[in-house]
């Protein structure tokens, strides 16, 4: 396993037009095929980019720069999600960073980050047909525990399964 991990919270301007930049990379390369290049550009503008992800951190989200070997190769988002839960929003890598190990040691550090914060679990949405990823969640422990539709306006639904990971 590559130990050149590190995660790095985004505080700056720069750092969040970073993501920004980044996730509208990774959104139109990994999700057109999954919802659509319309869809795809209405939640980059609405979710993912600079303004949105600004005013995310303003109401108590956290973003996480993820890096290997100093190359910035993706993000993370949380927020407090209720019920003594952690809400794992985003973790996204770019493509050829993907095969790394990123997302499990990104994981890892948002489960201890759990554990020093005194959450009980983690949960996320994620795309009912993106199986890759689901297959990646799974892997690191996460269960199905609901399924979800969400009208996100601009005519969209996201159909998304909810997922579950247990602090030990």
């Amino acid at each position: 396993m590559n130990t050149a991990f590190k995660s790095k919270k985004a505080e700056t301007d720069h750092q969040v037009r970073e993501i920004a930049d980044l996730a509208k990379i990774i959104w139109n390369e990994h999700f057109t095929p999954i919802i659509g290049k319309d869809q795809v550009g209405y939640m980059i503008e609405k979710f993912q980019s600079y303004p949105a992800l600004r005013e995310q951190i303003a109401d108590g989200y956290e973003y996480y720069q993820i890096f290997d070997d100093g190359e910035f190769c993706g993000y993370t988002g949380i927020h407090p999600g209720g019920d003594n839960r952690l809400f794992l929003s985003r973790l996204y890598i770019k493509k050829e960073c993907r095969g790394r190990h990123l997302a499990t040691q990104a994981f890892r550090f948002l489960a201890n980050l759990c554990r020093e914060r005194g959450y009980s679990a983690i949960w996320l949405t994620c795309n009912k047909y993106n199986d890759n990823t689901l297959c990646v969640y799974r892997h690191l422990g996460f269960r199905t525990i609901d399924t979800q539709e969400a009208d996100i306006g601009g005519g969209f639904i996201m159909d998304d399964y909810i997922m579950e990971y247990k602090i030990s």
